[in-house]
């Protein structure tokens, strides 16, 4: 258990049936009333993300998310399929559970596997990953100078917004966070 006190970033607790994950928190101490901590959250299940405030003694049971480091190799009709590194042990992970964080992850790639009581909650791939380009509109000479961008389809079928001078087979970094291009590799 841990109190709303000690709340601290990245901080991962139980709290009405789910994992959430402290984004950001703040002690708050009005001069009238009693003090308080005003908390972001974000539900790990759900991605969804939620302001709440807490008294300060309030406690609430600490969550223990296990990581693993798992390398993703095929996609069938409803179930990703991925191998423990250490085990070769495989799993098969539902398409719904994953949703779309997979999209900037191809075959044979390593991602982090997060789960709580065994029950798979999130795919974590990595921060930077470099993906071919394999449609957009032909490159633009002198297209640096502004930030005009267009579309381009990767090898994994995602689409992103690149720079007017990017073309087809080249390969660019994405930033998985934000789903960015953040230049050439």
């Amino acid at each position: 258990m841990v109190s709303a006190g000690e709340f601290r970033n990245g901080l991962t607790v139980e709290m009405d049936g789910d994992v959430f994950q402290i984004l950001e928190f703040q002690h708050v101490k009005p001069g009238k009333g009693a003090a308080f901590v005003r908390t972001k959250l974000k539900n790990i299940t759900s991605n969804s993300t939620i302001e709440k405030t807490f008294r300060p003694q309030e406690k609430l049971p600490k969550a223990h998310l296990d990581r693993k480091a798992m390398q993703f190799l095929y996609k069938d009709d409803d179930f990703y399929n991925f191998m423990d590194i250490e085990s070769y042990e495989q799993i098969s992970i539902d398409v719904k559970v994953v949703g779309d964080d997979m999209k900037f992850v191809k075959e044979n790639d390593t991602v982090k596997i997060l789960s709580y009581k065994d029950k798979v909650l999130n795919i974590e791939p990595d921060i930077s990953v470099e993906l071919t380009v394999t449609d957009t509109e032909p490159g633009v000479k002198g297209g640096t100078s502004t930030n005009v961008t267009k579309s381009a389809t990767l090898e994994t079928g995602a689409v992103v917004q690149v720079p007017l001078f990017i073309n087809v087979g080249e390969v660019i970094k994405i930033d998985t966070r934000t789903g960015e291009y953040s230049g050439r590799a």
